[in-house]
């Protein structure tokens, strides 16, 4: 580029009239807020108040809702007059091994407990199995007292001497056939509801100030009798429903009809012909005598 002398002087002089201009912002300019400190204060305010309640719900222990749903039943809770009612009527004793299938809070098994008896709780629901575990520890009776998380029908409870129960008729029914299963003599106790087709042994109502599930039923398993059993008299062929049988008495050549045939446990009992028999199951036989009036006579049955 050619310049004159004025023209020139003009440039060189523009040139460091520029040179000493800052240099043009070409960024946005920065704008600051203040906070508020109230707000500021109020934010922290809330977020302790939020991490509180959900340490507290964490922590807070379960409590069962009467009514809750489980996995075959609801949970309601037997009154307390009614388990003290179960406990009397199944004869619990320290020597008893006894179980409740469905145990909710654990009320049934911690009564037993008290008596002195081991006693085992199944329960699907595993806030109710810790629940219980609390409530036996708080009792004293934690160390007999036992509480598993479990599905009752699959449970194992053959080793049982007695049953405390509180269950509806379907779970009864479906667990019948284990029931009748079990050692003979072994006690059954239901609270409410009966075993269908299966006649209590024992039925008591509470009185006074119960209002509801106030009925409790015992059942005594009965031993297995049903068949054809060989006797010095003769042979007697039974049929049993439970605690029960019918049959006859052949003698002779000559049957007769069984009447008032009873089983309690491994006790058996029947009338026949106008004479009484009684005896007691041990295996495959049946020890026992006959009355007829006053005189009595021993004798032994063979199953055949």
């Amino acid at each position: 580029m050619v310049f004159g002398a004025y023209r020139l002087k003009e440039y060189q002089s523009q040139q460091a009239f520029d040179c000493n201009l800052p240099a043009a912002r070409t960024e946005r300019p920065v704008v600051t807020h203040k906070r508020h400190p109230t707000n500021r204060t109020w934010t922290l305010t809330l977020a302790v108040l939020l991490t509180a309640t959900i340490a507290f719900a964490q922590q807070k222990p379960f409590e069962p809702q009467v009514g809750q749903a489980g996995k075959d039943v609801v949970w309601v809770p037997s009154p307390e007059e009614t388990v003290k009612k179960m406990i009397e009527m199944g004869e619990i004793t320290p020597q008893d091994f006894v179980v409740d299938l469905g145990s909710g809070d654990g009320r049934n098994v911690i009564a037993a407990a008290k008596r002195g008896a081991q006693a085992l709780g199944v329960e699907y629901n595993p806030d109710m199995v810790e629940l219980s575990k609390r409530r036996a520890k708080e009792a004293g009776v934690s160390e007999k007292a036992q509480f598993v998380q479990g599905d009752m029908y699959q449970a194992e409870f053959s080793k049982a001497t007695a049953l405390v129960l509180f269950l509806l008729p379907s779970n009864l029914l479906t667990l019948r056939d284990k029931f009748a299963n079990l050692r003979p003599g072994t006690r059954i106790v239901s609270n409410t509801f009966s075993i269908q087709d299966w006649t209590p042994d024992k039925t008591e109502t509470i009185g006074g100030d119960c209002s509801s599930w106030c009925t409790v039923m015992l059942y005594i398993v009965p031993a297995k009798v049903d068949g054809t059993w060989k006797l010095p008299q003769g042979e007697l062929a039974l049929k049993q429903t439970y605690q029960t049988f019918t049959g006859t008495f052949t003698t002779a050549g000559k049957s007769t009809a069984v009447t008032n045939g009873k089983v309690r446990g491994t006790q058996i009992s029947w009338s026949a012909d106008g004479q009484e028999y009684a005896g007691v199951l041990k295996g495959n036989q049946i020890e026992g005598t006959t009355r007829t009036g006053s005189a009595s006579t021993n004798w032994t049955a063979t199953k055949q």
